[in-house]
């Protein structure tokens, strides 16, 4: 705790007195209670140019009344050489309480009009540091020529590793459909997972992780949420092709809009490409298992709905 009791000392102005949590993947995060009683969350994991973006994104939608952790210090050094190494951290506000929700009827609805909700309060592109490169499973921009961009929790080039042969040639059609698109960027969060969000019966009560905050068209943010929003939830998995369909409906509702044809296209071409690109990366660490079966049954109907 040396580290983070001198982080804590100098940008929070108070010591940790005990440690609440700790959880290490990406990114290490310490829940610490202070000496002046305060409960926050600290965070510490490599230096990126995009994390000064997220991080305004943070502290806007803070402000605009959204409900996310309040931002209290950010992207300092930590230079020690203890278990953090050389990072930056920053800190917010612990919040408390709240549940994962249930995969209910309804979930589609209500995790689509908390997006909504989170995209009416979000700031402009203009407004924030630059939020590039996009993560990975949102990156269909990168720059390699080749279909895979390299992976955040891997130390592999999954383009070198061929194979299924159906999964790399529907990332390749997915990522040609998303980068001829000439929608417009919004600010949005890239990784809307039930494992991100707590709510208080059918109320959102938070939303966290925003270093996932990125910069991608209204429709493709709808619709990487649509694709993923149950996992790490009750029953951890994708969502269906049917509760996509009923995800997006329930946005485009929520935001009293519709979809033209060429978002519709977008939004299932996203959440397409997240798929694709998680069940490579499973088929890369299990060779032998199962867990692109079911996206191998989808496929051919995402890909018939995104035109890819």
């Amino acid at each position: 705790m040396g580290e983070l009791s001198t982080w804590c000392s100098k940008w929070l102005g108070s010591p940790p007195v005990q440690t609440l949590f700790e959880h290490a993947h990406l990114s290490t995060v310490v829940g610490l209670r202070l000496a002046d009683g305060r409960e926050v969350v600290v965070k510490a994991r490599p230096f990126e140019h995009r994390l000064a973006g997220c991080l305004e994104v943070q502290r806007r939608m803070h402000q605009a009344g959204f409900p996310c952790p309040e931002p209290l210090a950010g992207l300092e050094p930590v230079d020690g050489q203890g278990p953090l190494g050389v990072q930056v951290v920053t800190a917010e506000a612990l919040v408390p309480d709240g549940t994962v929700l249930p995969l209910r009827p309804d979930a589609p609805e209500l995790f689509a009009a908390a997006l909504a909700r989170l995209m009416t309060a979000a700031p402009s592109v203009a407004d924030v540091p630059s939020l590039t490169p996009a993560p990975p499973w949102n990156g269909w921009d990168h720059d390699d020529p080749r279909p895979w961009p390299w992976p955040d929790d891997m130390d592999v080039d999954l383009n070198d590793r061929p194979g299924p042969g159906w999964l790399d040639e529907t990332a390749r059609r997915v990522r040609t459909r998303l980068r001829c698109t000439a929608l417009p960027e919004v600010v949005g969060h890239g990784d809307f997972e039930s494992q991100n969000i707590r709510w208080n019966g059918d109320r959102l009560h938070v939303v966290h992780d925003w270093d996932s905050a990125v910069a991608r068209p209204e429709a493709a943010l709808a619709g990487l949420a649509a694709a993923v929003f149950p996992a790490g939830g009750p029953e951890n998995r994708p969502a269906t092709v049917a509760e996509t369909e009923q995800f997006l409906a329930a946005y485009a509702r929520a935001r009293r809009r519709h979809w033209t044809r060429e978002e519709s296209e977008v939004a299932w071409a996203a959440g397409l490409w997240v798929l694709t690109f998680n069940a490579k990366k499973a088929s890369v660490a299990q060779p032998n298992g199962s867990a692109a079966a079911k996206l191998a049954e989808e496929a051919p109907e995402r890909l018939r709905r995104a035109d890819a």
